[in-house]
């Protein structure tokens, strides 16, 4: 990699600090399970029952006593007499005495004389459902196996989850498995998004010459639900002050009070910006040493709402998302972890990087040779804060230092995975 000198800006971890130290967790609820999907977890959750509850039969089979069935072999195979038959879901708990055995189902109790399981596979003629005397064909390879031991997984009042945690499928299931009926979450936070820009128009619609199909608040939008918050308002207003002034009135109170207002462009140098025109006392407008997503606003509102500005330009827009305000939602949720998990993958292709900025460059990673995965740019144009449709294609950001100016073929960089 080329090294070049950084510049005189804010730095990202300064601006982010700054939203970080802002944050006030909302307040939590409790759901049902069934409600829970996609929540953050708030309160521990400790397990109402043991996992397994009960010593049960990992295989469909016959519980024995293991001195009896010891010897067992295909030259010398070993008789027990049947007595009882045990289905999944089935509370009974027959003796079992010297030469007898009880035919089992997975997931069964295992009978309180019983110590091991023979599966049917080992025995002649396990699957007659008239069978009265079944011939163990193969010894149990030692005392109690196949039997899952009660709270092998869990004890009573064991943690099952930790604060902090985003509730999906595989927590649920363990939550409900250890007998937990319903949870503690965060609410989620509700988030104002405003497009500013007469230039912009709706997708589809009738356009004059100088304005643009207005796609930012369809990103926004998207990026907020993923970020597990909830979009109240979504709104585009001209560059005069009326309509975020109106937007601003309806955030406020009442059914569309937000938590959190995003607005994107109206926050550079330009001539007409609306954001700064409106908001210009509550807010610091900054300039962070990153490309793109240079020009930044944040401030919170006397009625408690958090702002985010961001630039008006598609990577710029999305960018400062995740690295700004993706954070913030997480946080203000309660979750533990506020940044997605990193890779370090050798580059395939070679790109420059702005002096003095760090770079976030939408990414594609090639999966061709899976043990050595590459990234490289995901347009032709590398990060231009204009390349709307370069987005479509990129599933990563590659991050660069602000001293390096370029990046050559099998230079290691670091990559965030999107999505999820």
């Amino acid at each position: 990699m080329s090294v070049s000198p950084g510049g005189g800006l804010r730095s990202v971890e300064e601006h982010l600090a700054d939203i970080l130290a802002a944050v006030h967790p909302l307040p939590t609820r409790t759901v049902d399970l069934a409600d829970a999907d996609g929540l953050t977890l708030r309160d521990p959750v400790r397990a109402h029952g043991g996992i397994p509850a009960f010593d049960n039969s990992a295989m469909d089979g016959f519980a024995v006593r293991f001195d009896d069935v010891s010897a067992a072999s295909e030259a010398q195979p070993i008789e027990l007499t049947v007595v009882a038959d045990l289905p999944a879901g089935g509370s009974d708990d027959p003796p079992l005495g010297r030469g007898q055995a009880a035919r089992i189902m997975t997931g069964a109790p295992v009978p309180t004389d019983a110590d091991a399981i023979v599966p049917f596979e080992d025995t002649a003629g396990g699957l007659e459902d008239s069978l009265r005397v079944v011939r163990v064909l193969r010894a149990p390879a030692r005392r109690g196996v196949f039997i899952r031991r009660a709270h092998d997984d869990l004890r009573p009042g064991d943690r099952v989850l930790e604060p902090g945690v985003l509730l999906g499928p595989l927590q649920l299931a363990a939550a409900a498995a250890a007998d937990v009926p319903r949870v503690t979450v965060s609410q989620r936070p509700r988030v104002a998004i405003v497009s500013t820009g007469s230039e912009l128009v709706e997708p589809g619609m009738p356009r004059a010459h100088g304005q643009i199909p207005e796609s930012n608040g369809l990103l926004l939008q998207a990026l907020v639900r993923a970020a597990g918050g909830s979009v109240v308002v979504r709104e585009r207003v001209d560059d005069d002050g009326p309509g975020l002034r109106r937007v601003l009135e309806r955030i406020a109170v009442g059914d569309d009070r937000a938590d959190v207002l995003i607005t994107s462009g109206g926050v550079s140098a330009g001539a007409y910006e609306v954001v700064k025109t409106e908001l210009g006392d509550a807010l610091r407008f900054s300039r962070v040493a990153m490309q793109p997503g240079k020009p930044q606003a944040f401030g919170v509102l006397p009625s408690g709402t958090m702002v985010f500005g961001l630039p008006g330009n598609p990577v710029s827009a999305a960018v400062s998302f995740e690295v700004f305000v993706r954070p913030a939602l997480l946080a203000l949720q309660g979750r533990t972890a506020l940044q997605r998990p990193g890779l370090r993958l050798p580059a395939g292709a070679a790109w420059r990087t702005p002096p003095g900025r760090r770079q976030y460059l939408p990414a594609a990673i090639d999966r061709t040779d899976p043990a050595r995965w590459t990234v490289g740019p995901a347009t032709g144009g590398g990060s231009g804060s204009h390349l709307a449709g370069g987005l479509a294609r990129a599933e990563a950001y590659a991050i660069v230092p602000a001293e390096v100016s370029e990046v050559s073929p099998g230079d290691l960089v670091d990559v965030l995975l999107l999505g999820g």
